[in-house]
């Protein structure tokens, strides 16, 4: 990785009161699977949207193997595919014509059969777009992202609407165009697609990167050897938790409750919950993985009790 393929340099925009993008800066080096990670509506979107040159920032620079996207967009095609979160063809184009037109726009494609094949588009070749499901939809979309052979590609929440097979179909493509020299840069939400795919990782929220390390690293500096969950039987005093010896920090999601911090952690916990009369109910101990650390990073103000 000798050189920086994307660098996003205090990118800032905003939409009329709303800040979605708060002064973000990165560098993504040639041949890197880098991933962009946060919740929805933390800005992630806006950030490779403006680095594929679909909105202009309002302050701040980005180039893309030296192109700025902003002001070259002809250049910028040359080199960079997107699949995006969101996207349409027309209704009545059947994805042999998609993929027969896409082609024709580049020198040198990809054999748009072996796309369709590895992508499990074959049988659906003669299929309008409109009759296309969700997820067929989407492998098109990356199918279309990759066929012009980008020297780097955008994916926006690769994995929407696939089932188990496919998604694990699809990050095997991804590994494999990896290691052809194509730089990836992955927009997700999904813990288990950035941990199986991506060497570094920004957390975005709010419009800010809170953290950018390997996930190795993110897990490491989040300081949770385990994390302990439960939905309790009663209103639970979370702060009474954060006080244990060894909490790292507590957070209510979704009906459960989610404590990180030492091994014994658990232990010292269920005191405190017997003096709140509160039982664990579904209490899980798992190991520290990359979902606490994006946890702890994008802790929102909570409640107190849940």
């Amino acid at each position: 990785m000798a050189s920086a393929a994307v660098v996003v340099d205090d990118l800032h925009k905003r939409y009329g009161d709303k800040v979605a993008v708060d002064g973000i800066s990165l560098s993504v080096e040639e041949g890197e699977i880098f991933g962009i990670l946060g919740p929805n509506g933390a800005g992630k979107t806006t950030t490779v949207e403006c680095v594929a040159g679909l909105r202009t920032g309002d302050g701040g620079a980005v180039r893309v193997l030296g192109i700025d996207p902003w002001t070259d967009r002809a250049g910028l095609t040359r080199v960079l595919g997107i699949q995006l979160q969101e996207s349409r063809l027309q209704a009545k184009i059947t994805v042999r014509e998609a993929l027969e037109l896409w082609s024709a726009l580049y020198d040198d494609p990809v054999p748009w059969r072996d796309l369709a094949e590895r992508l499990g588009l074959t049988d659906l070749l003669p299929r309008r777009y409109a009759k296309l499901s969700g997820g067929q939809q989407q492998r098109l979309s990356i199918a279309l992202a990759l066929v012009g052979r980008p020297r780097v590609v955008v994916l926006d929440e690769l994995s929407t609407g696939l089932d188990p097979r496919a998604r694990r179909d699809v990050w095997q493509l991804v590994r494999d165009v990896r290691a052809e020299g194509t730089t990836v840069l992955l927009v997700t939400h999904a813990m288990e697609e950035a941990q199986e795919l991506c060497d570094r990782i920004a957390i975005v929220d709010r419009g800010r990167i809170r953290a950018l390390d390997t996930p190795a690293g993110l897990v490491g500096a989040a300081g949770a050897a385990t994390a302990t969950s439960f939905r309790p039987s009663a209103p639970t005093d979370l702060e009474a938790l954060r006080e244990v010896p060894g909490v790292a920090s507590v957070h209510a999601d979704d009906g459960r409750v989610v404590v990180t911090g030492a091994e014994d952690t658990v232990l010292a916990l269920l005191p405190v919950l017997e003096r709140q009369r509160v039982v664990p109910h579904a209490l899980r101990v798992e190991a520290g993985s990359l979902d606490t650390a994006y946890l702890d990073l994008t802790a929102a103000p909570i409640e107190e009790t849940v």
